[in-house]
């Protein structure tokens, strides 16, 4: 009764808080029609890329869901869904704002929100809503990753919480500082096309510090393979082809890029699967279907931030060293050291996102990049830059992140109990099991 009554007073104070900005906030869009100028073209394109990001996070669903527990099926559906929710209401309300409103090096203004003043008529290009709303994919996705690292441990509540005030702190001002004109523009030189800060780094190490905090599973439910091999095969292919929007639309128009950051991933893509299947033989003396998916996960990975500035013969090796490091990257964290990363975020999204960062300050070709040079070809301020802003968002990710959970901590109990995890949160928390 008492929960029930804290519930009902947080949404009180909600809805009215709400209320009293709908006067501040309430700038209507504009409802300009789309001018002969418009790119119509990448209009559209636009608009599928969103659909197919967004489509990538219930494929992590899948994707994680079906490496997990039978007992954990529903519950990773179910903050998969909390995860989408939480981060569209944030995005709209203040996130975009604080991660593209003009303001300093370190964060956005405050000038949009609500969408305040974003108009939806395109004088050239696309409208700045539709690239508001394809940004908002991109932080539900990063979002939906960090689970997989602290997975049958958080309660549900504490996630909530988490990822509202995350969403802020964390993934708003990383935003800000790779794509928002923040500090990571104005004082480096940097490059990073589709996310590999901003997303994989970012959520990977934000992952660690959840797992971190939580501390490891049982070691019967850490042992448990995966119940059902066919439905992460199908997350894979949700992202698999969710990435085709995500690192083909990130020029934000129907153009050569867009075409070659398509090619490339799927190279990449394809180049780390295999190199993670060889690896694994040499190693293991065997392949098996999750190695493989984890491969082309890696080399998507690899190759997002560089997804534009790189060639076929570059994207090869982003991708075919993706799968290596990853692998090996799996193979020692899960046996070294002592945190439980339950879905190798870090190992994979982690590692895989310095990767493709490295490679990107050593590979960039000028011609695709406007002239910024990769190491390669004689300039090292692109990879220091690289360098430099990979150490600052793990170090300020994992900082911000193991906070907030420490201090939601203090307020709430954030993680299940040891016979909770066993009987699993699908029943404790939600009632529901996946399969009858």
């Amino acid at each position: 009764m008492e929960r029930r009554k804290t519930v009902y007073l947080i949404v009180a104070v909600a809805l009215a808080a709400f209320a009293l900005m709908l006067p501040i906030c309430s700038q209507p869009l504009s409802a300009e029609s789309v001018g002969e100028s418009a790119d119509t073209g990448s209009i559209s394109w636009i608009l599928v890329s969103s659909i197919l990001v967004f489509a990538m996070a219930p494929g992590i669903a899948f994707f994680y869901g079906g490496m997990l527990r039978k007992q954990s099926m529903s519950s990773m559906i179910t903050q998969t869904l909390i995860a989408i929710g939480v981060m569209t209401i944030s995005w709209i309300a203040v996130g975009y704002s604080l991660a593209f409103g003009e303001g300093g090096p370190i964060i956005g203004s405050l000038d949009h929100l609500f969408m305040s003043g974003v108009m939806d008529s395109a004088p050239s290009g696309i409208s700045e809503l539709e690239f508001a709303m394809f940004q908002g994919m991109f932080a539900i996705v990063s979002a939906a990753i960090v689970l997989g690292a602290c997975a049958e441990r958080i309660r549900y509540t504490a996630v909530i919480w988490f990822l509202a005030i995350w969403s802020i702190l964390v993934y708003a001002p990383m935003a800000h500082w790779v794509w928002g004109g923040g500090w990571f523009d104005q004082y480096l030189v940097v490059l990073d096309f589709a996310g590999g800060t901003v997303v994989h780094i970012c959520a990977g190490i934000t992952g660690i510090a959840l797992a971190v905090f939580a501390g490891k599973r049982s070691e019967r439910v850490r042992n448990s393979g995966a119940h059902n091999i066919p439905l992460a095969f199908l997350g894979c292919a949700l992202l698999w082809a969710g990435w085709f929007g995500f690192n083909g639309g990130s020029g934000l128009a129907a153009d050569g890029t867009a075409v070659r950051a398509m090619f490339v991933s799927m190279v990449s893509a394809a180049c780390g699967m295999m190199a993670w299947a060889a690896v694994q033989y040499m190693v293991v003396g065997r392949i098996g279907v999750l190695g493989m998916i984890a491969g082309s996960i890696a080399g998507l990975v690899g190759i997002t931030p560089a997804a534009a500035y790189v060639g076929v013969p570059e994207s090869m090796l982003i991708g075919i060293v993706a799968g290596i490091l990853c692998f090996f990257a799996v193979r020692y964290t899960k046996s070294k050291l002592m945190f439980d990363d339950a879905l190798d975020v870090f190992a994979v999204h982690g590692v895989g996102g310095i990767w493709g960062a490295l490679a990107t300050g050593i590979f960039a070709v000028p011609a695709y990049t406007g002239g910024v040079e990769g190491l390669i070809y004689g300039s090292a301020d692109l990879f220091i830059g690289q360098i430099i802003a990979v150490v600052v968002t793990l170090v300020f990710c994992f900082s911000v992140s193991y906070g907030i959970i420490w201090i939601l901590s203090k307020a709430m109990r954030v993680c299940v109990t040891p016979e909770e995890e066993l009987v699993g949160q699908d029943l404790i928390e939600h009632g529901e099991h996946a399969y009858m």
